[in-house]
């Protein structure tokens, strides 16, 4: 973490009362993302898994069993950083993120996640009764993939084709 500071703090939801609270400011959006999820045949493998995951982010967040809102303490300088250490707070919690999916993941567990848009980050914020000064990056939804998930063509390198040594 930056400077040992650790201004991180987590509200889970477990219960769909609290679930439905947290959620009902991506319900309308993704409605209307699910109006427009048609797709060519010839579309590359990421339009195709957007058309499918994109409708989906307010029901892969309701039916998780958990739902995970990190929040992080921001400085006045998230958007406009005044210098480099400033943007610590925020590179933090994506690292914080990022081991919450491994950790996860190496129980055998599932994990979907939202990048709130527009004012939605604020108003969950508020929903959740989260401190002024505390950003929430994204939603987190933590449980077992559904047996009748479909599996999407993935696309991937290799550790060569992405490393480069001296030049790319």
């Amino acid at each position: 973490s930056h400077d040992h500071q650790r201004n991180w703090e987590f509200v889970v939801l477990r219960d769909q009362k609290d679930k439905d609270n947290a959620l009902r400011f991506v319900e309308e959006w993704a409605r209307v993302q699910g109006e427009n999820k048609n797709v060519s045949a010839s579309a590359s493998p990421a339009q195709k898994m957007y058309a499918y995951a994109m409708p989906r982010q307010y029901t892969m967040l309701a039916s998780a069993p958990y739902v995970v809102l990190p929040f992080f303490k921001a400085g006045a300088g998230l958007l406009r950083p005044s210098s480099v250490s400033s943007l610590n707070p925020f590179a933090s919690i994506w690292c914080v993120i990022e081991n919450i999916f491994l950790a996860a993941t190496a129980e055998g567990l599932a994990c979907s996640m939202r990048i709130p848009v527009g004012e939605e980050g604020e108003q969950v914020a508020g929903a959740v009764n989260a401190p002024q000064g505390y950003v929430m990056p994204c939603y987190i939804g933590i449980g077992y993939a559904a047996e009748s998930a479909p599996a999407l063509e993935q696309h991937s390198d290799t550790a060569e084709q992405k490393t480069h040594y001296g030049i790319w």
